[in-house]
């Protein structure tokens, strides 16, 4: 008896607060030192867009972790590179991506990076030619004033439409600095 009555007065809270108009979430805004953050994961996105392999390495921490939340991550910058080059190159795959936040937290030189991420097949005969994804990366700003990625990881892709394409291509900005 007692969860029906849960029930029906979830029902009814459920259908009130349905009937309220949602307020949209404010735009973020980001630090100076968060939007330098921002510009450097845009950066090294574009040395991927720009099949430009020595851009690339120096975006990389020599003690990197990339698929750091998978149970075999590539472990330090030579293994990644090598790893990457099939998509840095361009020939394995297409893959762009931006940031959406970063974050700054109790430590100045540690920042977390996040966003999505598009994957282009380039098999010609590939059943879905596009794949979207969310990275996560774990920025270090080491001692000589770079940040460079030190943790990187993501979700699986799923299928994307040719909507989601779009969406994804009209989504990166610069940083909103507040």
């Amino acid at each position: 008896m007692r969860l029906a009555l849960v029930v029906a007065a979830l029902a009814v809270s459920s259908s009130a607060f349905a009937q309220e108009p949602a307020t949209p979430a404010p735009d973020p805004t980001f630090s100076k030192d968060e939007c330098a953050v921002w510009a450097r994961e845009q950066s090294f996105a574009d040395s991927v867009a720009a099949h430009d392999a020595k851009a690339f390495a120096e975006h990389v921490h020599p003690g990197a972790v990339f698929a750091a939340n998978t149970p075999r991550p590539t472990r330090g910058r030579e293994a990644i590179i090598q790893e990457w080059a099939g998509i840095v190159d361009g020939s394995a795959i297409g893959l762009t991506w931006y940031p959406a936040v970063v974050v700054i937290g109790g430590e100045s030189d540690i920042a977390l990076s996040s966003g999505p991420a598009l994957i282009e097949s380039r098999d010609p005969k590939a059943a879905q030619k596009y794949l979207l994804a969310n990275f996560t990366s774990t920025w270090h700003h080491d001692s000589d004033g770079t940040w460079r990625v030190l943790l990187d990881g993501g979700t699986p892709p799923r299928p994307a439409s040719d909507a989601d394409v779009a969406a994804f291509r009209a989504g990166r900005k610069t940083c909103p600095q507040g």
